[in-house]
């Protein structure tokens, strides 16, 4: 049956936990973007700049912590990771609400640099529940959980600051969070696998991997994973055993692909203020993020992964076509085919960079990634930006698009560079009396 691996993959109960978990702690997290927004404009009365200020300082904030975060998760564990977050959050997000403006920056920020590393936690927990050959299925089921609390996240919270204060809502949706976060520190969920788990990937019951480790040519290549678990069972393992040009480049794609999304999000919302449909821009992003579902879901089915410079290119070019449409709906139908390959993209770089990753290191390098994904955020919106207020909202769909397609093209040479490297190596002869031969 066409969904047998989404069954198998459900099975699990840890990865039912883990979705539910995602699911829950992930919609504060959206819906809050958006209300400290309203609330530094509505409430504050202030202009849409210094709205932004507060969001870009609370984003240079989380993804400075992210790999600091990460890497305690690796040697400290969740619990002890959580709890300091917890506290923090808590005292700064029961004040900021009700205060003015310098101090609400002041606070957004460093709730930011101590926000629960929710995305690093979540995503284990996926990669942990079920065996290796099902983390691209997983994946894609967390995907698309992301997505989910995208569209539930800002309608709830937009739909609640129209009936209470501002400061209100935005205070109820931060300790739903804190809340939240205390079930995830309760739950503490297993996030590295048990080499005696029955999940484990040699399982004969479960299909071949579909990134095979032993294949030169295939983009989520694993071989400096030998060497890194072999450090790893020696003591603290080094950065430098993993922190190389595969990861890098997964941070890359990943980067890249939040900067042609985060760039959408804005034009979307120029192209519909031009066609003078503001109240259709809700309907068009939902279209937008259906298709991201649907996407996601369809890639979990597939047998073989993709590398993550192809599915970005695709985005990129997927994305061009936005520029042309004439109207409100054709913009939405064209969003919707662009929206197929979103979560693909982001599911593709998570899928692959754990796989040139030791488990012992994958807390920090998830937040590395996270990080990439945070600064790609940050820069996409004021690359469109620019270019819309030079050539148009049409210039914001192209800007960002050519962007992703340089860094894809950029990606896919140098992967192939590399391929072609290790072939020479491996078919190099072995000089007579070479030590690796006696």
């Amino acid at each position: 049956m066409p969904l047998d691996p989404y069954r198998r993959v459900l099975s699990f109960p840890a990865m039912r936990q883990a979705l539910i978990l995602g699911i829950l702690v992930r919609i504060p997290i959206f819906a809050g973007g958006v209300l400290l927004t309203l609330h530094v404009v509505q409430t504050l009365h202030r202009d849409y700049g210094a709205a932004g200020l507060v969001t870009a300082a609370a984003t240079v904030c989380i993804a400075v912590s992210g790999p600091w975060r990460g890497k305690l998760l690796d040697t400290r564990g969740l619990r002890r990771v959580v709890l300091p977050s917890l506290i923090v959050t808590a005292i700064c997000w029961s004040v900021a609400p009700f205060v003015d403006y310098l101090p609400l920056l002041v606070l957004a920020a460093l709730a930011g640099l101590f926000v629960v590393p929710t995305f690093s936690i979540i995503r284990q927990a996926v990669m942990a529940a079920v065996p290796d050959s099902d983390r691209r299925t997983a994946l894609s089921l967390d995907a698309v959980a992301v997505e989910v609390s995208f569209m539930v996240g800002p309608l709830l919270g937009v739909w609640a600051a129209t009936i209470w204060p501002t400061a209100w809502v935005l205070f109820t949706v931060e300790m739903f969070g804190v809340v939240a976060g205390i079930g995830l520190w309760l739950v503490n969920p297993v996030m590295h696998a048990d080499p005696a788990d029955p999940a484990d990937p040699a399982d004969p019951a479960d299909p071949a991997d579909p990134a095979d480790p032993a294949d030169p040519a295939d983009p989520a290549d694993h071989g400096d994973r030998g060497s890194a678990a072999d450090a790893d069972s020696d003591g603290p393992l080094p950065r430098s055993a993993w922190f190389r040009p595969q990861f890098l480049a997964m941070c890359a794609a990943a980067a890249a692909s939040t900067i042609v999304l985060s760039g959408c999000d804005i034009a979307f919302v120029a192209a519909l203020r031009e066609f003078d449909a503001v109240s259709l821009i809700g309907p068009v992003l939902a279209l937008w993020g259906l298709g991201s579902v649907i996407g996601g879901l369809g890639y979990g089915l597939l047998r073989r992964s993709i590398s993550a410079f192809q599915l970005l290119g695709g985005l990129s070019l997927a994305t061009l076509p936005l520029a042309l449409a004439p109207s409100v709906w054709p913009l939405a139908a064209l969003g919707f085919v662009a929206g197929l390959l979103c979560a693909p993209t982001i599911t593709a770089t998570v899928d692959q960079l754990s796989r040139v990753v030791p488990d012992a290191a994958r807390g920090e390098a998830i937040g590395w990634h996270g990080s990439a994904m945070t600064a790609g955020s940050a820069l996409g919106a004021p690359v469109a930006g620019l270019a819309i207020d030079q050539w148009g909202w049409g210039g914001g769909f192209v800007s960002v698009s050519l962007a992703g397609l340089a860094v894809a093209l950029a990606g896919a040479g140098a992967t192939e560079g590399y391929r072609r490297s290790r072939r020479r190596a491996a078919a190099r002869p072995v000089p007579v009396g070479d030590p690796v031969t006696e």
